[in-house]
């Protein structure tokens, strides 16, 4: 999608600069049915990569690992649409980032600055390619940036406010280790001027323990921040500017369960605050918002069974905060591509829990699999190993107990078997509208 975008900008704007695509496909263009036109080449195939110091200027897609270029390209000339973009739009721009809840912060944040505010932008990871708004932005705009680590790796300038909201293993297929996928994230403050704000969760071990320079604000379900978002005793929202407190009520959160929905909230809050929006707009409008689908979303009741997709869960940590949030869920769908992910923690916790069905998918549920067969397997549970995914179907029918969930949370990619959570999330609701 970046790739697309970035040549149609550049072609529309440089009509007559010489623009070369480059990708490890060779069919490339045929599959997304891309026509080029003017004077354009492509470097299609295994060796994509081999030329590309030749070059002027590398826009790189947030895919491409930086390690693929290393001692191939002058670094100097490796940019990226998210760092084109925040040098234009950086003192306009709220960014988010974190290994989960990435897209209901920043859609949460979007929807009451919309409720507010007139000329408000979403862009970057939740399907928006920046440049793709470029041209309508104006420089009293409000932008909101979903920003995914790998958007996060080639920036030289940060978003004013910028929010990390937790770091868990994840895309270690990417980064090789989690220290350098942790480096990625912190790019998001790292380059961030005296002036900006980062708000950062106070209770992740791995945030915590930095020293950050900037204007922060904190936010924690575990303690009273000095600046910041914390729960008061009876479960309020509480915002501690340092002078005075703003109270928020959200007792009942059905589109936004859970306490990982709870953090998302706060860091909203938090934002908002920064962004002068009026406490009585903050409140109404999560109030009022409707969850984003694929995540926690609930697909409706066949067969007296509760159905609800959790598709973009693709790490060990979301799974389980979706089943504390569900509580009655019944039958658990798991797993999926394999990127070396550590899943003893997810394994402790299903032993566990009250959960009847456990339905394992590809490489990755084998590995949970194999992590439970290891603790010893429960008497109490079925343990279904399954390559196809239509074959949930007659188990989640057969096997989960009326009035009961039956929730996809995979804890793993899709790549195995789709093209992303998306398409699985799809595929997962055309069985259960079919059951």
């Amino acid at each position: 999608m970046e790739g697309v975008s970035s040549f149609k900008l550049i072609q529309r704007l440089l009509p007559n600069t010489p623009i070369t695509i480059a990708d490890k496909d060779e069919n490339v263009l045929d599959k997304i049915n891309f026509r080029t036109e003017g004077a354009v080449q492509t470097i299609l195939g295994e060796g994509y990569i081999s030329n590309l110091d030749d070059y002027d200027i590398i826009l790189k897609s947030p895919g491409i690992p930086n390690g693929l270029l290393t001692d191939k390209v002058d670094k100097n000339k490796i940019t990226s649409q998210t760092d084109l973009f925040l040098r234009l739009f950086a003192t306009n721009t709220t960014g988010v980032t974190g290994t989960k809840g990435k897209s209901t912060t920043s859609s949460l944040i979007k929807h009451i600055l919309s409720n507010y505010y007139n000329d408000v932008f979403f862009v970057g990871n939740i399907g928006v390619p920046p440049f793709d708004m470029i041209e309508r932005i104006g420089r009293q705009s409000r932008i909101v940036f979903e920003l995914s680590s790998h958007q996060l790796e080639n920036i030289s300038i940060a978003p004013h406010i910028a929010i990390i909201l937790n770091l868990y293993q994840e895309h270690l297929d990417h980064y090789g280790d989690f220290n350098n996928y942790q480096l990625a994230k912190f790019n998001i403050t790292k380059f961030q001027s005296k002036n900006d704000w980062l708000i950062y969760n106070a209770d992740d071990d791995f945030i915590k323990q930095k020293k950050f320079i900037r204007n922060t604000l904190q936010f924690s379900s575990e303690r009273k921040v000095p600046f910041g978002a914390f729960l008061s005793k009876r479960g309020e929202v509480v915002f501690n500017d340092g002078s005075q407190n703003s109270v928020f009520v959200f007792n009942n959160r059905l589109n936004l369960p859970g306490n990982h929905n709870l953090m998302n909230i706060m860091a909203t809050v938090c934002a908002c605050k920064l962004l002068k929006v009026p406490d009585e707009i903050i409140s109404e409008s999560i109030r009022e918002f409707k969850g984003l689908e694929h995540r926690l979303e609930y697909v409706g009741k066949f067969s007296k069974i509760l159905f609800y997709n959790d598709s973009i869960a693709t790490i060990p940590e979301a799974t389980i905060e979706a089943v504390k949030a569900l509580k009655i869920v019944d039958t658990l769908i798991l797993g999926g591509k394999d990127r070396g992910i550590d899943y003893k923690k997810l394994a402790v916790f299903l032993a566990d829990s009250k959960i009847s069905n456990l339905i394992y998918l590809g490489e990755a549920g084998k590995r949970i699999f194999d992590e439970m067969k290891y603790l010893g397997l429960s008497k109490n549970k079925r343990y279904f190993q399954i390559s196809n995914f239509g074959d949930i179907k007659s188990i989640v029918k057969q096997h989960t107990k009326p009035k009961h969930i039956c929730l996809l949370s995979p804890a793993a990619s899709s790549y195995d078997m789709f093209r992303n959570f998306e398409e699985r999330g799809e595929a997962y609701k055309e069985i259960v509208r079919n059951i």
